[in-house]
């Protein structure tokens, strides 16, 4: 089982309709496959779920839950002025810690509107990755100017398409 983040709470986001994207490519190679969307977090997860308040809610306590029994991941990452979206780091925050992602794998897939297919918030997010001890996989997929590559949730890039399968299979075998 590989599990896709949405790493945005933005709803109606292009992330989900890549999400849904890699969850086809995986569901086509015989890998089963599930969607965690951020924006299905409780609204006051910040306040009721980190901290002093790690394990009291329960509505998040469902997300930590999927973390623990499953080993691989994929965070699609939509770029959020120049980095990572900040619901994204809250979440991670959320996690077990020491131990919630560590051993565990993950393959990453930016997104942004500009040209650079949010290399530097993949970039910021591995660093986070690694200091908590998860495993990244080499291969990151750069989607740049990702609204003029997807129409009706379908990749219309060969090259976006071809690496982000690459990328399923190297995560599939990783």
């Amino acid at each position: 089982m590989i599990t896709i983040v949405v790493g945005t709470n933005r709803k109606k986001a292009l992330s989900a309709a890549i999400a849904a994207y890699y969850q086809k490519v995986l569901q086509e190679k015989g890998t089963e496959s599930q969607v965690i969307n951020l924006v299905d977090l409780p609204a006051d997860f910040t306040a009721t779920a980190l901290y002093e308040n790690n394990g009291k809610n329960n509505q998040f306590n469902r997300f930590r839950q999927v973390f623990k029994e499953h080993e691989k991941f994929v965070f699609i990452i939509p770029e959020y002025n120049g980095s990572y979206p900040g619901v994204l780091k809250a979440f991670i925050d959320g996690m077990d810690y020491p131990s919630g992602l560590q051993g565990k794998k993950c393959a990453l897939v930016g997104l942004s509107s500009g040209v650079q297919g949010a290399s530097i918030p993949l970039s910021h997010f591995t660093d986070v990755l690694h200091y908590l001890g998860m495993h990244v996989l080499a291969l990151k997929v750069k989607m740049g100017e990702i609204h003029r590559y997807i129409k009706e949730n379908q990749l219309t890039s060969k090259v976006y398409d071809e690496t982000l399968r690459l990328q399923a299979d190297q995560l599939i075998a990783f």
